[in-house]
């Protein structure tokens, strides 16, 4: 029996099969690589030394997703796909509504029509919305501001709909914070299209020589030193959390949300720090106006994540720096290489 894993050669999917290949799970992978590579995944089967199937296929395509049920046995989906950037998700809302949910509309009536009811929902913590209380537990009345938050809100409520009408399902829906970091061999990591939209690849650009400067959005916040304070995870401690809520999934029914951050807030000027620490580079960067809609700080309470799931992050903010600075290093370009891998349509 398989998981497959929807949007596999992505940032966070490519650190999830690493972790999955390395307990023993089989995987199966579907990614339709509009914003991934597929070296991501040779490189996964090198660091893992295993092998699997790999397909290139959009989720809204149902012939071809019921194909892949068809010819394989699978237990359980960890659906990751689907477009995330927040400031394209607003001047292309259509294409966020249309992709993000009706894709998953179609996995979820794949996935019952073949009786794989064990789902893992890649969610966000952008479905809360601007909340000044922290820090955020599962309770905080969510309330998304921009298109792609929203879909992840709708997704959410869809998956809670789904089982109410049948209670043989098994949701758990992942609110993700602010996912940094990269593979410890330097050979995974994030691979931003264009101008990064986060944080840290932006400042791993500036430090590499890509970018210029970084510009910081406001320095007169109520923080340790007036810039917006962030729950900052490492993607490999995400990617555990992900085990670990497929390995609850399996054993129990119902739908649950749960917070993946590390609970401790860290500011814009502190990363910059402790990316300069890790990279002996200097980051230069300009204080500019806020920007609408952003709060001063923003941190998860994940006490229900490591209550029913068993899961804690073991890495600090410096870990963070030294393994995105690492693979910055040796992947300047990214993944811009040609890649032969054995790809299934």
């Amino acid at each position: 029996m398989a998981v497959l894993i929807t949007g596999g050669a992505g940032y966070i999917g490519s650190h999830t099969c690493i972790e999955l290949l390395n307990v023993g799970y089989e995987i199966i992978v579907v990614d339709n690589f509009s914003n991934s590579k597929p070296e991501a995944l040779k490189r996964v089967s090198e660091l893992t030394r295993k092998y699997f199937k790999t397909y290139c296929l959009d989720l809204q395509n149902r012939e071809g997703l019921e194909k892949i049920f068809t010819d394989n046995k699978i237990e359980a989906v960890i659906h990751l796909a689907g477009l995330k950037a927040v400031g394209e998700s607003v001047h292309f809302p259509l294409k966020y509504y249309e992709n993000n949910i009706n894709s998953t509309v179609t996995l979820c009536e794949v996935m019952k029509k073949f009786e794989v009811k064990n789902l893992v929902f890649s969610s966000s913590a952008t479905v809360y919305g601007a909340t000044e209380t922290v820090p955020i537990s599962e309770n905080t009345p969510l309330g998304a501001t921009n298109p792609y938050g929203r879909t992840k809100q709708m997704i959410e409520g869809i998956l809670e709909d789904l089982y109410e009408s049948d209670h043989n399902w098994s949701i758990a829906l992942l609110r993700y914070f602010n996912p940094v970091g990269a593979h410890v061999s330097g050979r995974i990591g994030e691979d931003p299209s264009g101008v990064p939209n986060n944080l840290m690849p932006y400042i791993s650009q500036v430090a590499v020589g890509k970018l210029e400067t970084l510009k910081v959005f406001g320095d007169n916040y109520s923080t340790v030193d007036g810039t917006g304070v962030r729950d900052y995870i490492h993607v490999v401690d995400l990617a555990k959390g992900h085990v670990k809520a497929l390995e609850k999934m399996l054993i129990s029914k119902g739908v649950e949300s749960y917070n993946l951050g590390t609970g401790q807030g860290y500011s814009v000027l502190e990363v910059i720090a402790a990316f300069e620490k890790a990279s002996g580079k200097t980051i230069s960067y300009s204080i500019v106006e806020r920007r609408p809609g952003d709060v001063g700080i923003c941190y998860a309470d994940a006490s229900k994540a490591k209550k029913e799931l068993g899961w804690v992050t073991c890495k600090g903010l410096d870990e963070m720096c030294q393994d995105s600075w690492r693979w910055q290093q040796n992947n300047p370009h990214g993944y811009n290489v040609e890649t032969k891998l054995l790809i299934r349509s």
